[in-house]
């Protein structure tokens, strides 16, 4: 009987601390079941303040770019520059091509009030002003060669006037008259003149949002290019065209295209040799002489339209006493005056893809025999500009007149 119930006492007492266990473990098991939910509710209401707080953010910024009057830019100088969002006065300072670029890109020219003599007379001369007459009302007196007159200038009540990026004087002046003004470099991309007008054509499409031609001017570019570069990669070296260039010649100077100037870029686009390319004078500073022109004896010569100078004034030996005839280029009539489009085609512009492909053909013309050059140009006005040039005007483009020259100094 003491046995029987001494059994029944530790079973009891048994249970009783099993029960206890039990009661125990429930009370953890739900503290964490319960920190758990706390903290994916914590999490989840964090994450929703997060997404409703970027979200607030971005709609703010959005709202207030889509209501403010300005738009902020970097210009090829690294500056930050501000500038009305609605522009309707341009002024184009020194750099020079640029007002053939933003008609082009514009479709219009009711914008420009103000450009440089030098861009006026290629505008006169060349296909600009025919297609555009309203860019031959702009502007020209608050420019005389480098200098400003400030006073004619704020006449025009510009909203953004555009200045040579190397041009740290004007650009200064300009800004402690609190002008907007914007930089523009012909120089940064190490003379690549495709490059460069793809890089002109990019600022040009963030100041002027939904003019954005890009696309297309960096696809005309690659396309010729790579044309050109197919068909010259396998020239040997020793064949290759010998080239010079002449920026300038007259009475008293003949100047080059050195290492650093454009020349050197259009030499090595055309897989041509620019004979000048020892001289390291930088830009329109590579003066040269007779004797160096014999030296070098180029079977190519090309004559830019910073000068009334045309093939016939050499061929006829008619500047000074300097003989030409014995230049493997003259004796072979192989003397070209560049093109006059929408601005003269040494420098960048508006031409600069099909310039290439037409000074080629000029260099390397059987290997091009089965390119429609006019066919070409027509297409690449009509794709990139929406203008349809005619038979006649595609004619004088590639036989510009001697008045193309005009200021351009």
């Amino acid at each position: 009987m003491k046995k029987a119930l001494a059994v029944i006492l530790t079973l009891a007492f048994l249970l009783s601390l099993a029960g206890c266990a039990g009661t125990r473990s429930t009370p953890t098991t739900a503290a964490h079941t319960t920190t758990a939910a706390a903290t994916t509710a914590a999490a989840t209401t964090a994450a929703a303040t997060t997404t409703t707080a970027a979200t607030t953010t971005a709609a703010t910024t959005a709202a207030a770019n889509e209501i403010s009057d300005t738009i902020t830019i970097v210009d090829h100088n690294g500056d930050t520059v501000t500038l009305p969002r609605e522009i309707n006065r341009v002024v184009v300072c020194d750099i020079y091509p640029l007002p053939s670029v933003l008609t082009l890109f514009l479709g219009s020219a009711e914008k420009i009030v103000g450009i440089h003599p030098v861009s006026m007379t290629a505008a006169q001369s060349g296909l600009l002003g025919e297609l555009y007459p309203e860019i031959l009302s702009a502007d020209t007196s608050f420019m005389k060669s480098t200098d400003l007159n400030l006073e004619e200038l704020l006449k025009l009540k510009p909203d953004v006037v555009f200045y040579s990026s190397s041009s740290t004087a004007l650009g200064t002046a300009l800004k402690n008259a609190g002008i907007s003004a914007v930089g523009v470099s012909a120089t940064k991309w190490k003379f690549d003149i495709l490059e460069t007008y793809s890089q002109w054509i990019a600022l040009l499409s963030e100041i002027f949002p939904g003019h954005d031609v890009a696309q297309k001017v960096t696809g005309w570019s690659e396309d010729i290019l790579e044309l050109v570069s197919a068909r010259t990669a396998d020239i040997p070296e020793e064949e290759r065209a010998k080239i010079l260039f002449l920026y300038k010649y007259d009475e008293t100077t003949m100047i080059t295209s050195g290492k650093r100037f454009f020349g050197q870029y259009w030499c090595e686009a055309v897989g041509g040799i620019n004979v000048a390319e020892e001289v390291e004078l930088e830009k329109s500073t590579a003066v040269i002489g007779m004797e160096q022109v014999y030296a070098w004896n180029p079977e190519v010569i090309f004559i830019t339209n910073f000068m009334p100078t045309v093939p016939d004034v050499l061929y006829k030996n008619a500047i000074g006493t300097d003989d030409w005839s014995k230049v493997d280029a003259v004796e072979n009539k192989r003397v070209y005056k560049m093109p006059l489009g929408s601005y003269r085609t040494f420098t960048p512009g508006p031409d600069t893809p099909i310039t290439l492909l037409w000074m080629a053909i000029q260099v390397y013309p059987e290997l091009f025999e089965d390119i429609d050059l006019n066919e070409r140009v027509r297409a690449y006005y009509q794709d990139l500009y929406g203008v349809t040039l005619t038979d006649d005007q595609i004619t004088r483009m590639f036989d510009p007149s001697p008045d193309a020259a005009k200021s351009a100094v």
